[in-house]
């Protein structure tokens, strides 16, 4: 059931991103709701399996690819309506392609990205990479990001559009940095699983 949920989560992503090609409040208003709904299904899928003891290595897996889709199909498609420079999606492919990268290398250990079994070592690298606290941080900051810049895209003038935009916008770079600053341990502690010759 959390794997399915997952999936659907990853298909529901890009129907919301499709729809924003069609420029029409009622339209967007309803891809703002769907895009919460996109949002609540992360945290879903979780509590299903944690629920009923579904969690698993394949699980855990298929969560950071159902993550990417989202994340990347968000922020590809703002790029493509012109609400984003080219560089913020850029850096969100090219660190999730180095991190998830290096997780399968470290998973093919017995290392999972999260969890018990975590392929951080360091206090500070589980800290800024798998505390509740940072994957809180980074996940608020993309939804709200998410969220928000389709709220003030919306092809009509309502109450409070400035505000909205500027929160959207301030939401996006600080997302950004958590991208950023997330993958750097996961790129530093990752040296251990390719040992060198002389070890």
């Amino acid at each position: 059931m959390a794997n399915l949920i997952s999936i659907f989560r990853a298909i529901l992503a890009i129907i919301v991103i499709s729809i924003l090609f069609i420029k029409n409040p009622t339209v967007y208003w309803t891809a703002f709701i769907l895009t919460i709904v996109v949002i609540w299904m992360d945290g879903l899928d979780g509590y299903v399996a944690r629920k009923f003891n579904e969690c698993s290595k394949f699980g855990a897996v298929l969560d950071i690819i159902g993550d990417r889709i989202v994340e990347n199909v968000y922020w590809i498609a703002f790029l493509a309506l012109g609400w984003l420079p080219v560089w913020i999606p850029l850096v969100v492919v090219v660190r999730g392609l180095v991190t998830d990268g290096l997780r399968s290398v470290a998973l093919e250990q017995g290392f999972t990205a999260f969890g018990s079994s975590t392929m951080m070592e360091s206090k500070i690298g589980k800290f800024i990479v798998a505390s509740n606290f940072s994957r809180f941080s980074y996940a608020f900051f993309k939804a709200v990001a998410f969220a928000l810049l389709i709220a003030a895209h919306v092809p009509q003038e309502y109450p409070y559009h400035n505000i909205i935009s500027s929160i959207a916008y301030a939401s996006a770079y600080i997302a950004v940095f958590f991208c950023i600053v997330r993958g750097l341990p996961v790129i530093i502690e990752s040296k251990r699983f390719f040992p060198s010759k002389n070890d």
